[in-house]
């Protein structure tokens, strides 16, 4: 029994991850040739993505989908507190893969555009 669990959930996380392959290829990010994908200088491409652990993998597949987004915008699509978001934006900042900016009181975060 618990070895047909297993299978179900790995088989739900590879279609999970067919559909994020299959939006980040209509978006033309990604190009279903393995050799254009090769560019060593891309901040958040398929096999960064998958790196990631899946906390920051969410915050980062999320922040890719809707665009530049504070924390609170990130928090309400995830589910997760405002502060827990922040954190874990902090980190792809840290990590190169996501930049931040100020409007006002209010900080922003988006893709980072210099690597991709």
């Amino acid at each position: 029994m618990l070895e047909n669990e297993i299978l179900e959930e790995i088989l739900y996380n590879l279609r999970e991850i067919n559909v994020k392959l299959d939006r980040l290829l209509s978006k033309g990010e990604v190009s279903p040739f393995p050799s254009e994908n090769m560019n060593m200088n891309t901040s958040l491409d398929v096999m960064m993505l998958l790196s990631l652990p899946d906390h920051l993998r969410t915050t980062a597949t999320t922040l890719f989908e809707i665009g530049p987004a504070t924390a609170e915008d990130i928090a309400e699509i995830t589910r997760k507190e405002r502060a827990v978001e922040s954190n874990y934006l902090n980190q792809l900042v840290r990590m190169e893969h996501v930049e931040k900016y100020r409007e006002g009181r209010k900080v922003y975060f988006h893709i980072n555009n210099n690597m991709c």
